[in-house]
């Protein structure tokens, strides 16, 4: 063998121990891109007609190019080769998923064939009434376990499983919240305990954000919250509307929760509270005001930042 074919039968060498650990590094990389956890969500909606690139934009915007890359290929693999394809519908999403999880799922028809939206400001009993729908034995749910929202769950899911499912979402959804600031000022009980209040005060989010300001406000200068949502709830021990106007003598009842009579928060919340008033609490909003009053012919609430201000705008409205 001539010095030719030596030095070619070298660099053929070379080349195939290079392409040898190219394969390998690709197929490892490979791997590992479409098992490893990318994507975190409860609930997926596919909708009719979307392709894979609109499907991976939506839920994997966060990727790098090379693992969309690597997520078309397998998925045009076992479009090839198993026929299997994306259905659309409600995908139910356990715990986070890897895209070969993902894939397994919405290549089979929509799981999610139940769901209950909790409304917030809700009481127990509205709550009760719709789990009794879907389950045959369930317990009540306190207020501060969970978050108001809409749940999707399987046919022959427990009350159990469903009860945990909802325990977990809340815990991640304040999980993402762990270094906000308010978290120095209250604790977990204490901000579902204020968004009770603001659920059921509060018109629209405008007008929750502001009474957020004023709770957080009289809490920090140590004035009592003096709200009638307290004083409703107990009355009636939150087990029924009131359907009357507050008199004057219902405002120095001696109970836990009425804050007309008691420094602080109510011992815990008096309804169900939603993601979008959590989301304003821990939103932090600044205002000066510490008194607000409901206008029924404006049918709105009307903000001041000292009594006196307060005072002349009540006496104003009654008067006309």
């Amino acid at each position: 063998m001539d010095l030719e074919e030596l030095t070619l039968h070298y660099y053929l060498k070379v080349f195939n121990i290079i392409l040898i650990i190219f394969l390998i590094s690709f197929f490892v990389f490979f791997y590992y891109s479409i098992n490893k956890k990318t994507l975190s969500k409860n609930i997926l909606t596919i909708e009719k007609g979307e392709t894979i690139d609109k499907i991976l934009k939506k839920n994997f915007k966060q990727e790098s190019t090379i693992n969309i890359l690597f997520y078309k290929i397998y998925y045009k693999k076992i479009n090839f080769f198993y026929k299997k394809f994306i259905h659309y519908g409600d995908f139910s999403l356990e715990n986070d998923v890897s895209f070969y999880e993902f894939i397994n799922i919405v290549t089979k028809p929509g799981n999610i064939l139940k769901k209950i939206t909790i409304v917030e400001g809700w009481s127990n009993k509205e709550l009760n009434l719709e789990l009794k729908k879907h389950f045959e034995e369930f317990s009540t749910i306190p207020y501060e376990d969970i978050i108001a929202d809409t749940y999707y769950f399987n046919q022959n899911t427990s009350f159990k499983t469903f009860l945990d499912h909802l325990i977990l979402t809340k815990e991640r959804y304040f999980k993402k919240y762990k270094n906000n600031k308010v978290f120095k000022l209250f604790q977990d009980l204490e901000i579902m305990t204020i968004g009770s209040l603001i659920e059921k005060e509060g018109l629209d989010l405008d007008d929750k954000r502001k009474i957020s300001s004023v709770i957080i406000n009289r809490l920090n200068q140590n004035m009592r919250l003096q709200i009638d949502a307290s004083v409703i709830f107990a009355i009636t021990n939150g087990k029924y509307n009131l359907q009357r106007e507050l008199l004057l003598k219902d405002l120095k009842i001696q109970h836990p929760y009425n804050t007309y009579t008691n420094d602080g928060l109510p011992p815990k919340p008096i309804s169900y509270v939603g993601k979008k008033t959590i989301d304003i609490i821990f939103e932090n909003y600044k205002s000066d005001f510490l008194f607000y009053f409901y206008n029924k012919s404006l049918k709105r609430h009307i903000f001041s930042i000292n009594y006196n201000d307060h005072k002349n705008k009540l006496n104003e409205y009654r008067t006309k």
